[in-house]
């Protein structure tokens, strides 16, 4: 219960910048010695010459952005001497006074970081292994000072500055645009920054180098001369951040009552509200004759808990808004692919440290600690990941709307409510006993206790199944009329459910039979849907919050994934009844482990699993012939697909064009331009999953998965360019291609609903996942080290979809240094 409780009180705070305040999220590793008091140090084993040369990328990657830092700082001081002069004059444009408010502590961070930027340089421009730096970082840390000087002023340099801007039309222009000097290897030679933008820089400063010590800490060898000075120099920056920390003061939303009321309740479930253009957590009590809102109230200890009414509609006045109606409606903005995907990320690593703490008898606090990290990730994810509106309106006045993660639950409630509806109910307005009443009964009558996150699981609970579920539709009956029919499949992830398969449209008939065959990946899954629509050509029954015409839900059923029906190598046939319509079909999983093995390549002839380099030489190409030939007809009839490469194709065809590409067969572009779009699409995804080795080879493997863990965004710009100069031509000159044409792909989202992020989980794991996935032995179960590699798998090449063009021409001239924005 206090989970719960404090879980909503969770939901009304607004979150302060993460990477500045939230340092403690960073996995900081253990202790290196009893006794040392330092949680947050880390101790690695780190082979000497790789640890090296990740030291050298991470620090010329900070050197990068510390000159950027140094030029932001000078732009922001050029301005305070001529201020200063004519202060002392009759005409001033500011006082004194109002000077060393605004520019306070400027002149003493600049010195510092000037000198540390001197002393540096050289060191990693005439690079030697044995190079030792920690001194100056050691003495940086020691100057933190002068930043706890600047922070306090912070707010009222800021406030002084924008007075200053109102009331002096001089100054405004100044503080408007400031002139940044770019770095000496840019082709810009200055940018405009308003002062305000460089003010914040300090702030963003300290916890950017203190990511960076991180960084250089998990790359430097225990018995290295810097070792020692770069944990105490590590020690201070968190101390610092720590104390920052501690002013900050989370703000709380206000908190308003309406009303609601007691009646037998039919149904009730946590749902995601829009309300005030922010998304809240509620507890929906459905009853025989009114719907009510409700949110869980804060209660001090020892104290009977309680539900607040937010508000309630009774169903005589509650009606669903036409696709007309919807339209006027405000838009609903999704929550970005990639904050979503950073919070799958910290889950997953939270997950294998609470089994880690297990295994080695944690203590029970430090297991409680990383369970409350993990369920505000969890509750941040479920509040944010739902995208489907559900409208409801009140004939007499408000409409509100809710954001669900499938269709599957929209239906739901609707169906509940329209049964409801029609007996014969009668308007009312509740006084405001009877809602005081009615909301005291919700917690005692709700079936619904827990917030869907597995942090709310018992131990002993299924941790669900990782792997591919092969399903086959094979058809449906009891329709009363013929329709035009298809299915689609969902299954649970992160506890909220994501469409993964359609099958093909059967026209007007009373007995589909569709027959086809869907691979269908599973994280951590525990339930199988099916939902039978029938399809609408209607073009004016568009449904204006997600441009898809809306197609009519004939029936819909569920079932339970049971590792022990589910994992033998037979096929297992069953039937889902759903409003008097069966479809029958059969499934069979394949675990992670089994499924996902590259295997070495024997085969001379053919494409699929031979080396890419052979192939390439073989076709005298830069990008082997199939990759080419798919990506020309997903451009040229398939842009525009939803949930093109996320939605699976039928396997039997892409099995048929595997065995056409292998042989070559003249009539490829013939059976290429008359196949299901999915279908090729997935032939793609199968050509680079059954490459022997990954494209991105496994011998850059563990380099990528460093690379992408580092926390200075110059370290990591350094060190994931230098990976792509690393690749053989054909992997490099093919990944290349790829990434222009996902890009491409993601231009259309607004149409076909894949971003950048979605195409990044597609092909992630099927382009990085090496031949052999070694045993970690600080992560405990394969689910474990499955999920924790998959995330950083998509991260890898979600960071290059989102890089700005790259041309291999250029990766090549290989530059030291890259001018990054920070």
């Amino acid at each position: 219960m206090e989970e719960e409780e404090e879980a909503i009180g969770f939901l009304d705070k607004v979150l302060e910048e993460e990477d500045v305040f939230l340092l403690e999220e960073c996995e900081l590793g253990t202790p290196t010695s009893p006794g040392t008091g330092s949680p947050f140090l880390v101790t690695v084993k780190v082979e000497a010459g790789k640890g090296l040369e990740m030291r050298k990328l991470v620090l010329s990657g900070f050197l990068a952005s510390e000159e950027i830092y140094i030029n932001q700082l000078e732009a922001l001081l050029l301005p305070m001497k001529p201020l200063k002069a004519t202060a002392t004059t009759s005409q001033p444009v500011l006082t004194i006074q109002q000077i060393e408010t605004i520019f306070y502590k400027i002149q003493d961070i600049y010195e510092i970081h000037k000198e540390f930027y001197d002393n540096l340089c050289p060191k990693v421009q005439q690079w030697d292994s044995q190079v030792t730096m920690g001194h100056l970082f050691q003495k940086l840390a020691s100057q933190l000072g002068v930043y706890k000087a600047f922070v306090d002023n912070y707010k009222v340099a800021l406030e002084t500055a924008e007075k200053c801007s109102q009331s002096n039309n001089q100054f405004q222009k100044i503080s408007e645009e400031l002139k940044v000097k770019g770095p000496k290897d840019s082709k810009d030679s200055h940018t405009s920054v308003t002062m305000e933008a460089l003010l914040y820089k300090p702030i963003d400063r300290v916890t950017r180098s203190t990511l960076v010590l991180h960084d250089l800490l998990k790359h430097t060898p225990v018995d290295h001369p810097d070792y020692p000075l770069l944990q105490d120099a590590l020690r201070i920056s968190q101390n610092f951040l720590s104390s920052i920390n501690e002013d900050i003061d989370p703000r709380r939303t206000a908190v308003t009552t309406p009303k609601g009321e007691t009646r037998q309740l039919v149904k009730d479930g946590f749902l995601v509200e829009v309300s005030e253009g922010s998304r809240k957590l509620r507890h929906v009590f459905l009853f025989t004759d009114v719907l009510l809102c409700a949110k869980l109230k804060k209660t001090s200890a020892g104290k009977h808990q309680q539900y607040d009414c937010k508000w309630y509609i009774p169903l005589a006045d509650l009606v669903f808004p036409s696709p007309e109606e919807s339209e006027a409606s405000p838009q609903v903005h999704p929550f970005p692919d990639h904050e979503l995907e950073d919070m799958k990320m910290k889950i997953s690593a939270l997950k294998s440290e609470i089994q880690k703490e297990k295994a080695n008898k944690g203590q029970s606090r430090a297991i409680e600690r990383l369970k409350k990290k993990m369920f505000e990730n969890e509750f941040l994810l479920l509040l944010n990941s739902p995208t489907i509106p559900f409208r409801i309106h009140n004939r007499n006045g408000k409409s509100y709307l809710f954001l669900l993660s499938s269709d599957y639950e929209r239906s739901e409630w609707r169906e509940a409510i329209q049964k409801l509806q029609k007996k014969d109910l009668q308007a009312f307005v509740l006084s405001s006993v009877e809602l005081q009443v009615l909301t005291g009964s919700c917690f005692k009558l709700r079936t619904v206790h827990n917030i869907p996150v597995t942090s709310n699981k018992d131990d002993d609970e299924s941790p669900g199944l990782y792997g591919f579920l092969h399903v086959i539709v094979h058809s449906a009956k009891g329709f009363k009329q013929s329709a035009n029919l298809y299915c689609t499949l969902e299954v649970d992830s992160f506890g909220y459910f994501v469409s993964k398969a359609k099958t093909r449209v059967f026209r007007d008939t009373t007995e589909p039979k569709w027959d086809e065959e869907f691979e269908i990946e599973l994280e951590g899954s525990q339930s199988l849907r099916i939902l039978c629509y029938e399809k609408c050509y209607d073009k004016t029954k568009v449904n204006k919050d997600n441009n898809e015409i809306v197609d009519k839900i004939m029936g819909k059923g569920q079932i339970q994934l049971d590792p022990q029906t589910v994992e033998t190598k037979n096929w297992h046939t069953d039937v889902i009844e759903m409003n008097g319509i069966k479809v029958e079909f059969s499934m069979k999983f394949t675990s992670r482990d089994m499924s996902l093995k590259r295997t070495p390549s024997k085969k001379q002839t053919g494409v699929f699993g031979v080396k890419i380099s052979v192939v390439t030489k073989r076709e005298r190409s830069k990008v082997p012939y199939i990759v080419r030939q798919c990506v020309e007809e997903v451009e040229k009839r398939g842009i525009e697909e939803v949930g093109i490469y996320r939605i699976s194709g039928v396997a039997t065809d892409i099995q048929a064009l595997k065995a056409v590409f292998d042989a070559n067969n003249k009539d490829i572009l013939l059976m290429l331009s008359d196949m299901d779009i999915n279908a090729i699409a997935g032939t793609l995804k199968l050509y680079f999953r059954e490459l022997p080795e990954p494209l991105l080879t496994d011998r850059l493997y563990p380099a990528f998965m460093e690379g992408i863990a580092l926390s200075d965004p110059a370290a990591k710009e350094n060190c994931m360019m230098h990976l792509l100069r690393s690749l053989p031509d054909p992997n490099l000159i093919t990944f290349l291609f790829l990434l222009e044409h996902l890009k491409r792909v993601a231009e259309k989202e607004p149409i076909n609903k894949m971003s950048l992020h979605n195409l990044a989980t597609v092909f992630g794991p099927t382009l990085l996942r090496p031949s052999e996935v070694e045993s970690k032995t600080h992560l405990t179960s394969a689910a474990d080290i499955w999920s924790h590699d998959v995330m950083a798998q998509v991260q890898v090449l979600l960071y290059y979809l989102q890089h700005p063009p790259i041309s291999f021409a250029e990766l090549k001239r290989n530059t030291l240094y890259f001018s990054t924005d920070v």
